[in-house]
């Protein structure tokens, strides 16, 4: 239980990334790049906030608008100058990193003395740890089934349209700019989200703490799609989902087993490599199968 409660704590927190991942990378078809600079933003403006006295909440929902303003912005540099998404992403995530600064004044900040949102709620009796698990479980909960309500509204399904034929989807009269720019403004409030999250679980929020975190979002995307599959819209966030507790599980396995963690990046980045190259095998598999 000393592994598993927290394993599953820190998965579902990072879960929130994993779906604006998943909006960015199935539903949009876009690499956005933006997350490694909104996620560490997230934590910056929530941890800027409670050391200034705010509450939890709001200092989350701020953190949550800062990520769709820097999904608003990826969004105007790919849609109205017409640079490359990927390139759009790389550009807003280096000019993140300044803003982060100076959202800090310094490149990290503790938390130690500072009411969370898993301390202030505190249960009589329940440990800091089980408040993680039960506050990611609802925050995770209450996100997920936002999200598949609103993708399932005329707006939500433009987004996904727009993501399979913008030719399509245009020549019905929709723009295809404002869309993208939807899509772009919910992934990276949801990464955000994600970022004050675990900043408040791991008690502080660093500039740094964003790097990799499209990877991670990745390998959460690919593990679940492959063990858990896509047959629906509903099932693909649920999948998200798990396949971010599944990464961390994975994560902590192999840490247990002694692997350095100097060597995490390495092996996440072999893990995302196997997940995506699965489908390929399987249908190899499949056509041998039918040879035979």
């Amino acid at each position: 239980m000393d592994l598993i409660i927290p394993t599953i704590s820190q998965g579902l927190l990072w879960s929130l990334l994993a779906i604006g991942v998943y909006i960015t990378f199935r539903v949009l078809d876009i690499a956005d790049l933006t997350v490694e600079g909104s996620f560490p933003l997230g934590a910056a403006t929530a941890a800027s906030c409670l050391i200034a006295g705010w509450s939890p909440i709001p200092a989350i929902i701020v953190a949550a608008f800062a990520g769709m303003v820097s999904g608003i912005v990826t969004g105007l540099l790919c849609t109205k100058l017409k640079i490359p998404a990927l390139l759009a992403g790389i550009l807003t995530m280096i000019a993140l990193y300044s803003v982060n600064l100076h959202i800090m004044q310094k490149a990290n900040i503790a938390l130690l003395q500072v009411d969370t949102i898993f301390s202030l709620y505190a249960l009589d009796g329940v440990s800091q740890g089980n408040m993680i698990l039960i506050i990611g479980l609802i925050t995770v909960v209450l996100l997920s089934v936002a999200c598949y309500v609103f993708f399932g509204t005329e707006i939500g399904a433009a987004i996904r349209a727009t993501g399979c034929n913008q030719h399509m989807i245009r020549a019905n009269g929709i723009n295809t700019d404002i869309t993208i720019i939807l899509g772009l403004l919910l992934s990276n409030g949801l990464v955000a989200v994600s970022g004050a999250l675990v900043a408040q679980a791991q008690g502080f929020a660093d500039v740094g703490m964003g790097v990799g975190t499209i990877v991670i979002g990745l390998a959460s995307v690919i593990i679940g799609e492959v063990i858990f599959g896509t047959r629906s819209f509903k099932n693909c966030l649920i999948s998200v989902i798990l396949g971010s507790i599944v990464y961390r599980a994975v994560i902590a396995i192999v840490l247990q087993m002694g692997m350095p963690p100097n060597d995490l990046k390495l092996f996440t980045a072999i893990l995302v490599a196997i997940a995506l190259s699965m489908p390929l095998f399987q249908a190899k598999f499949k056509k041998r199968k039918v040879a035979d």
